[in-house]
């Protein structure tokens, strides 16, 4: 008879970071990338933002894989839908090792901003709903929230926090289809987002991220 098991392993994780912990620190940026990215080429887009009173962790997903075949360019994933809850177990755990790490070597009053690009934006809400870590502003950047979570019982974890969605006019994942039932998910879950636009694709745009750093710090 065949049976299925699983057993924890010591897994060697991956980031990139921008910036030196300390106590000179006032903004701590903690931003999970999309399906298929690594974090050293992710966190390139942070290099806008970055100034010597702020420090920015980029955590990969745990998984990598070869994004267009058996070989060539290699991503990272988050979850799969096989083992899902497992795979939110184990980037949760490390999500949290990450951050109390660095957390530990920054001011108490440092301001947290966590980001979500694309798959990432999921991966930040699972984390945040398991785990609760503090944080000042939430970005989630052309991606959805996961609509098995149960934010009105969390209600109080969001309240007098600054909130914010961001997508491209030309993001061929979010139509306008997708934009107004994404609307209509935050307003039933009664989570207060900001809406902003950029033109252009399915990507973390530059200077649309210098001006939304602009209104967060």
């Amino acid at each position: 008879m065949i049976e299925s098991h699983t057993i924890p392993v010591t897994k060697t994780a991956h980031y990139s970071t921008i910036g030196k912990p300390g106590e000179h620190i006032r903004y701590f940026w903690l931003a999970c990338h999309g399906q298929g990215q690594l974090a050293k080429y992710f966190i390139r887009k942070f290099d806008i933002i970055a100034s010597e009173d702020t420090f920015i962790l980029a955590p990969e997903g745990l998984s990598r894989y070869y994004t267009e075949g058996l070989s060539g360019k290699v991503g990272a994933i988050w979850m799969t839908k096989e083992d899902r809850l497992l795979e939110i177990e184990d980037y949760s755990n490390y999500l949290s090792t990450l951050y109390q790490y660095y957390i530990s070597q920054l001011p108490h009053d440092v301001k947290i901003i966590l980001f979500g690009f694309s798959q990432g934006c999921a991966t930040q809400l699972r984390w945040m709903l398991r785990d609760f870590p503090r944080f000042d502003s939430l970005i989630l950047w052309a991606g959805s929230i996961p609509d098995d979570l149960d934010y009105l019982l969390y209600q109080h974890y969001f309240v007098n926090k600054d909130l914010h969605f961001v997508y491209g006019t030309r993001d061929i994942f979010i139509t306008s289809e997708r934009a107004m039932l994404f609307k209509e998910l935050l307003s039933k879950n009664q989570l207060d987002f900001q809406i902003h636009t950029f033109e252009g694709e399915h990507t973390v745009d530059r200077e649309a991220l210098l001006r939304l750093r602009d209104r967060v710090i």
